[in-house]
């Protein structure tokens, strides 16, 4: 059973930074694409970038490009998310997810990961 567990969410000012880490047990995870998500009140969940953990190919949402670094370590089973120059419009709960396969096609898409953690606040401040 895939375990992915969050942390690092918090409350901060607009245009500073925060990391959010998931770690993740329960398989080897070398086919995997592992992913962020975020949704905020009233809105439909959305993709904030993911990543492929044996070759490190990373895609990300278009608002997050520049701001937003997701990075893996192999040897500590966590994926990260650094998130510099944040917006109010980034206030969410943030989700890992992680799925077995990978699909260029379908990276960007919720209801193709398999596995979810149970979400971290993050809070941007105007």
């Amino acid at each position: 059973q895939v375990q992915l567990v969050e942390s690092g969410g918090g409350l901060v000012q607009a245009g500073g930074s925060l990391s959010l880490s998931c770690a993740a047990s329960g398989r080897t995870f070398s086919s995997y694409v592992m992913g962020w998500f975020r949704q905020a009140p009233g809105k439909e969940r959305e993709f904030v970038a993911a990543i492929t953990w044996s070759g490190g190919s990373t895609y990300y949402e278009d608002s997050v490009k520049g701001r937003f670094t997701i990075s893996r370590d192999k040897v500590k089973n966590t994926v990260y998310l650094r998130m510099l120059s944040l917006k109010p419009e980034d206030t969410a709960v943030y989700y890992c997810a992680a799925d077995p396969t990978f699909s260029i096609l379908t990276v960007r898409v919720h209801a193709r990961y398999s596995y979810w953690g149970q979400g971290t606040q993050v809070t941007v401040s105007s």
